[in-house]
């Protein structure tokens, strides 16, 4: 599980932007419209491992503003 400190301070490395926790699979970007993977509870917070998200993914009621 990642800390509500460590969401406070990591961002969107493509713009710099506010990310979300989204059932602790992975962080959304909406201003990007990208979501970066967590894998064994590590945040992938590289740009090429982003993935393309839709307008639903990013306006899940499950979601966490970080």
């Amino acid at each position: 599980m990642i800390s509500k400190e460590i969401l406070s301070i990591i961002a969107c490395p493509k713009c710099k932007g506010v990310l979300k926790l989204i059932n602790e699979s992975g962080l959304v970007c909406e201003a990007c419209k990208v979501k970066y993977p967590i894998t064994d509870g590590i945040p992938e917070l590289l740009i090429e491992k982003a993935q393309e998200i839709d307008e639903q993914t990013s306006n899940d009621p499950t979601a966490s503003d970080v």
